[in-house]
């Protein structure tokens, strides 16, 4: 059932100030009256909430810090067992025994565009969960959510490596597919949306959706037409088993792997005969050169204590934010609230502002509006309780979310 606990906090005329506070109030010593103190989740996890004066009227914050310093604190992906598949964060919380958690990447959830093709539900970004790579990035023309800020793409990631640090970095996917005759690059891995031209994989991991709307748009208009040029060849134990002139759905068995291709990618998958033996290999690689335990995709606002160029400054919406601070050793986890007091929200150039005041010194935007949810256990509950109010009413299906889990 979702509800807020606590009352209310007057608007904070000392925002400004806010990460300096926010510090004293983890150490538990902040001034009497100055700032919202936290409320203890779990050994290293800490919950509050506080009002932000903005230009579209008071906005509403629900934010929990979580020690990545403390062994007992650990951060992973909250999804619903498949790619293409959405579930409520409160459920995908408690179903993992995680003690709070937020909404995540931005998702495929809607296709107007093309009559007969059905929403897969699956994120744009990449995803890792417990160090095994699930996605990677959709073309940046064929995102869903608010445009990109200027010098940031759909392989950008928020992510906690196994040096158990939060930082931001992006995900490129390196992979092939090899036969007796060729090597082909392969250009997508459980996606809702390849690249023209290419090949991409399907594995267990995708679920059970159509893989039909992997062949809709273009790498700049993701409204276009699907392709009419497509193939889709079936691989188990490194052979070919079947091949058809259009993409299935149905789920994928743990030792298969499903290509499909278009355009370029389907005359290629053409060419493959059924006994003929194929490898697929694949992996995520990190900017950076870190190995991830955990990574979700979203785009970044601040990086390096300064707000990104470019960042909207106009449209206000409720919204969900992650920032990182002490070295990557604190995670803040930040989703406004959508009762209608507060359905004013933040644009994005706010969020960067407020993160920065909590202490962030690097921060990443999620997804937002409906899909803006904060769940948290309340003292001596084994469940978790949305704490924020969701603009729709009601929590939304989501495909994924970060989890915070705590070591009793």
């Amino acid at each position: 059932m979702t509800r807020r606990t606590g009352r209310l906090r007057t608007a904070l005329t000392v925002f400004a100030a806010w990460s300096t506070l926010a510090g004293a109030a983890l150490a538990g010593a902040a001034p009497a009256g100055a700032a919202p103190g936290f409320s203890r989740i779990a050994p290293g996890v800490r919950y509050t909430e506080f009002d932000i004066p903005a230009a579209h009227g008071t906005a509403h914050a629900h934010v929990l810090s979580v020690d990545l310093g403390d062994p007992r604190v650990s951060v992973d992906l909250l999804h619903p067992g498949a790619v293409a598949a959405r579930s409520a964060v409160s459920v995908m919380t408690d179903a993992r025994g995680a003690v709070a958690g937020v909404n995540g990447d931005f998702f495929n959830i809607t296709e107007t565009q093309h009559p007969g093709v059905e929403a897969t539900g699956a994120p744009v970004g990449p995803a890792v969960a417990s160090g095994r790579a699930l996605k990677a990035a959709v073309p940046d023309g064929q995102r869903f959510g608010p445009a990109l800020p200027p010098g940031t793409s759909t392989e950008d990631v928020l992510g906690v490596g196994t040096d158990h640090k939060a930082r931001l970095d992006s995900l490129a996917l390196e992979g092939s597919v090899e036969t007796a005759a060729e090597r082909l690059p392969l250009g997508g891995l459980n996606q809702y949306a390849l690249p023209v031209g290419s090949v991409g994989a399907f594995t267990a991991d995708w679920g059970r959706a159509s893989r039909v709307r992997a062949t809709c748009g273009t790498d700049t208009d993701r409204a276009a037409p699907c392709s009419t040029d497509v193939h889709e060849v079936t691989v188990r134990e490194d052979r070919v088993v079947s091949s058809a002139g259009t993409p299935g759905s149905g789920a994928v068995a743990p030792d298969t792997t499903v290509l499909v291709g278009r355009e370029a990618g389907a005359q290629q998958l053409r060419k493959l005969a059924v006994g003929e033996p194929v490898v697929v290999r694949h992996e995520l690689v990190a900017a950076s050169g870190t190995p991830y335990h955990f990574a979700i995709g979203g785009y970044p606002v601040l990086r390096d204590g300064l707000p990104l160029a470019g960042l909207d400054d106009v449209t206000a919406a409720v919204r969900t934010a992650a920032g990182v601070s002490d070295g990557g050793a604190r995670l803040w986890l930040l989703a406004l609230d959508g009762a209608p007091e507060f359905r004013g929200g933040l644009t994005v150039a706010e969020v960067a502002d407020a993160m920065k005041q909590l202490g962030s010194v690097d921060a990443f935007s999620l997804d937002g509006g409906g899909s803006s949810t904060l769940a948290a256990r309340e003292p001596g509950s084994a469940t978790a309780t949305v704490r924020n109010h969701p603009s729709g009413g009601a929590e939304r299906p989501v495909p994924n979310g970060i989890g915070v889990f705590s070591q009793v």
